[in-house]
């Protein structure tokens, strides 16, 4: 416990420097004590949040394991949010292709942060990664890929955005939508295909 602690207190530390990203875009003019007061709240509520799902999984114990996936879906889409905002930001670009393809690049970034993430620490694989598991890794990712990607894009250019909304603001909408469309899939394929046998290793810990 006290390890994942010290972890998911580093992942909380890494949301909050990806978040400064989005920050820059949306914010016309952030300063220091908004930067920080983000950080630091990042920094303190992710360990604290896990010490509530483990007193949770005293009596549900796939709930840890759950908290554990969602730090890391955390940490993805801070990743995934920061570097399609910092594209959006270089480039004036919030919609058409340009952001469909932004929003490729960023998921592929979260997703690969994604899988070292959630197979060493939240399913306990501890084996080096080898072609056969990554290959069915990315195979489920990529139909996640397309689930939050699509929605994401359908948001932004299929919906006429609503008056008094930013494009800027309504691109990171989108990107919402599309991470909530594809989070149930990512924890379901990866914790019963890409990393089954682990996790049945553990299922006298982690049952559903």
């Amino acid at each position: 416990m006290k390890k994942d602690l010290q972890i998911v207190t580093i992942i909380g530390a890494g949301v909050g420097l990806f978040v400064q990203f989005v920050i820059q875009n949306l914010v016309d003019t952030p300063d220091l004590l908004l930067r920080l007061g983000i950080f630091f709240a990042c920094f303190f509520f992710a360990p604290f949040a896990l010490f509530v799902a483990a007193l949770i999984g005293k009596v549900f114990p796939v709930a840890y394991q759950f908290a554990k996936f969602a730090a890391v879906g955390t940490l993805n889409n801070a990743i995934d949010f920061g570097v399609v905002n910092l594209a959006i930001f270089l480039s004036g670009i919030a919609s058409g292709w340009g952001y469909s393809i932004f929003k490729t690049v960023s998921f592929v970034a979260g997703t690969t942060n994604s899988f070292f993430w959630n197979k060493f620490w939240t399913f306990g694989a501890m084996a080096k990664p080898h072609s056969r598991e990554v290959m069915k890794f990315y195979s489920f990712a990529i139909v996640g890929g397309i689930i939050n990607v699509g929605i994401a894009s359908f948001v932004v250019n299929g919906i006429h955005v609503p008056t008094g909304i930013a494009p800027k603001i309504w691109a990171n909408i989108g990107g919402l939508a599309g991470v909530a469309g594809s989070l149930i899939w990512d924890f379901i394929a990866y914790k019963f295909f890409v990393f089954k046998k682990q996790s049945h290793n553990l299922e006298s810990i982690f049952k559903v």
